[in-house]
């Protein structure tokens, strides 16, 4: 078993999508970073890899096994240790992860780029470990809430999360069926369709809504997005959180 010390984390919980596990560049200060004192390195199938890194379903249990206990996490000067707490590497990406007692990923982090150098030099070569896993297993299915990483490409952390809170909203109308709001907002997003917005049903609508919002970034998603959220409290408070951000750059914590 390899091991890797003095890691420091950022932990996302319940994140399902690697692409919302933020890399160092995207740290915040006001990110909570932890310190492992030690943690094991497993090198892993390119279909694991994934499976670890995009979804929240249950790892095999011979990877587990394999780690129980043998992770540490450094706090005031004590040693305190997790129960499956690992980092793992296909070779081209790393994620560590901390499943809190559980059998699920529910927590992941990136390392700090002179770890992940270190990493790779120590796997340099090895062959990845077969754990029991099959590709049948894996079914990963993508929806409003969970976009494919291809829609993700590109944009930067406050982005993705905006973006991510204008699919909770279109959500949310999706379920609440009110033809009139739907039909205000993809008029506010494609003003020269309003005739034949007009026309639409409300599930073309939501589509054609959905279809425009789905794809990349831009101001006016982010204008929409703020208009969206007016007297939405729970709404409102998450673009709150992200149009407050201070300056991400953290080399300072290092």
């Amino acid at each position: 078993m390899m091991y890797l010390h003095d890691v420091w984390v950022n932990w996302f919980e319940g994140e399902e999508n690697g692409y919302n596990v933020c890399h160092f560049h995207e740290w915040r200060k006001e990110d909570g970073i932890e310190l492992l004192d030690q943690v094991p390195l497993i090198y892993v199938t390119e279909t694991l890899f994934d499976y670890i890194e995009n979804d929240l379903q249950d790892l095999p249990k011979d990877l587990l096994d394999s780690v129980y206990q043998r992770a540490y996490l450094r706090k005031n000067q004590e040693r305190i240790p997790l129960e499956y707490a690992f980092v793992a590497t296909n070779g081209k990406s790393i994620v560590a992860v901390d499943t809190m007692g559980y059998t699920l990923p529910i927590r992941k982090s990136r390392l700090i780029p002179r770890q992940e150098r270190l990493v790779y030099d120590m796997i340099e070569k090895l062959e990845p470990v077969n754990f029991s896993f099959s590709k049948e297993q894996y079914g990963k299915e993508y929806h409003t809430l969970s976009l494919p990483p291809d829609e993700m490409i590109g944009l930067t952390r406050k982005e993705r999360q905006l973006k991510q809170l204008l699919m909770m909203m279109l959500d949310q109308m999706k379920q609440t069926a009110d033809l009139a709001e739907l039909r205000y907002w993809l008029t506010e997003w494609d003003p020269d369709q309003y005739q034949s917005i007009q026309q639409m049903g409300f599930e073309q609508v939501w589509k054609e809504l959905f279809k425009g919002l789905k794809g990349g970034w831009s101001t006016t998603h982010e204008e929409l997005c703020r208009k969206m959220v007016r007297g939405q409290p729970f709404f409102e408070k998450l673009w709150e959180l992200e149009n407050g951000e201070v300056n991400s750059s953290n080399q300072a914590f290092f």
